[in-house]
């Protein structure tokens, strides 16, 4: 079994930055990719960015520019620089592994994190 754990969410001025973190841990053998995720109020949960173990890197259009993300393999650990934040990018921002096997495995497995507020305010 895999765990996701989250940090570094929180409250925050319009214009200010906040550093999501995303560590997994377990029985892994590989991460296929791993990403942020959100859910806006009132709307479905969307792609915000994600990395894959080649290190090719997507971002929704909403956040380029504005949102980096980085990876540390050796750690199966996500983070993700968020600057000049917006009021709408107020939500829930969930951690994602992409296709995941634990040793022994044949088959993989997606997994999730519990969700992080992130709040900004104008």
């Amino acid at each position: 079994q895999v765990q996701l754990v989250e940090s570094g969410g929180g409250f925050v001025q319009a214009g200010g930055s906040l550093r999501l973190s995303c560590a997994a841990s377990g029985s892994i053998f590989s991460i296929n990719a791993m990403g942020w995720y959100r859910q806006l109020p009132g709307k479905q949960r969307e792609l915000v960015a994600v990395v894959t173990n080649r290190r090719t890197t997507n971002y929704a259009d909403s956040v380029k520019g504005r949102f980096t993300i980085s990876e540390d393999n050796a750690k199966y650990t996500v983070y993700l620089q968020m600057n000049s934040l917006k009021p709408e990018d107020t939500g829930v921002y969930y951690c994602n592994a992409d296709r995941v096997y634990g040793w022994g495995d044949y088959a993989s497995k997606d997994y999730w994190g519990q969700g992080i507020q992130v709040t900004v305010s104008s």
